[in-house]
């Protein structure tokens, strides 16, 4: 049964997820947003939703472990799951954007939840606030550098979304929320009765099996534009949905829910986020090391290989 309301929970997340962000673009054009605040602001908060439910959800039922686990586990497959297959499959070319503004940001973020979490094993409403308000600087300055320099990278905005009528957009938010809702309580009971029948912690199921499941649209994206052989996922996408993972996630969770680390689990500020703050590291050397500006295939395989030794370490 717990594997079920697993399943169900996931299915209903990535499900949910797709109706709020069609609805929240649609939203967006009805309201004469322009495309490229859309395409970082809108898709980008939009595609946190399931993250951010189970988020709250686990927090609001007591088990932060969950919440935690959901996020440092997220981060960590984007990088060494989906960037590693993905750069198997087809290698990625890097911008040069990346180490001026993406990747300084992830790391800043990383750190600054390491300590706030080490400091008094808590993540505050006050610094949930000052989370969000960074996500927030950053967004107004990647906006104000791509409208300088006429960069819009609006790939992932549909513009057919822009003719639907107010009906259907009502209809998308009402499904997305729907499902969102009953997607995230069913994967955190799920957890946690998976997490007690096979004798591990609820952190280790979050942090593997969770964290895997709300990465699979990213993955299958980033798969799919691989074997297409198109540049649609870049490194950026991956990495900013890391920053909006700590930043938004974990910043609009602890500000409803102040985020504890639970005793019982010290590999979360021992182990887990120097995980992912390695991951995120790594990748600086990466892009200047052989073939310069790029992931390739053994880098790739690296990063895959790695993710796996996580895996095996954490659900020991």
């Amino acid at each position: 049964m717990s594997v079920l309301l697993v399943i169900a929970g996931l299915v209903l997340l990535v499900v949910g997820g797709d109706f709020l962000v069609r609805a929240s673009v649609g939203l967006s054009f009805k309201l004469k947003i322009s495309k490229l605040v859309i395409g970082m602001t809108v898709v980008s908060f939009a595609t946190s939703a399931p993250e951010l439910l189970v988020s709250l959800q686990a927090a609001l039922d007591g088990v932060s472990d969950i919440s935690l686990g959901n996020v440092i586990g997220s981060n960590i497959a984007n990088i060494g799951l989906v960037l590693g297959i993905t750069a198997i499959i087809s290698p990625l070319a890097v911008d040069r954007d990346f180490y001026r503004l993406n990747w300084p940001m992830m790391m800043l973020v990383s750190f600054a939840l390491y300590y706030c979490l080490k400091n008094d094993n808590l993540l505050s409403r006050l610094e949930g606030v000052l989370l969000f308000i960074s996500l927030v600087i950053f967004l107004f300055i990647l906006v104000l550098d791509s409208r300088k320099k006429l960069v819009i990278k609006v790939e992932e905005v549909d513009d057919a979304l822009a003719q639907v009528s107010n009906f259907k957009i009502a209809a998308w938010l009402l499904i997305g929320a729907a499902g969102l809702y009953f997607g995230s309580e069913w994967l955190v009971q799920g957890a946690k009765q998976l997490a007690e029948a096979v004798g591990i912690s609820d952190y280790a199921i979050s942090v593997s099996v969770i964290a895997v499941g709300t990465s699979v649209p990213e993955l299958a994206a980033s798969v799919i534009a691989a074997l297409k052989s198109e540049k649609a996922i870049s490194l950026g996408n991956l990495i900013g949905s890391n920053i909006f993972n700590i930043a938004s996630v974990l910043g609009l969770t602890a500000m409803i829910k102040p985020i504890a680390v639970n005793p019982n689990t010290p590999e979360i500020l021992s182990t887990n986020i120097f995980w992912m703050i390695a991951f995120a590291a790594i990748l600086i050397p990466f892009i200047f090391i052989r073939k310069k500006f790029e992931i390739g295939r053994l880098k790739g395989m690296l990063l895959f290989g790695a993710y796996i030794l996580f895996i095996v370490l954490a659900l020991k």
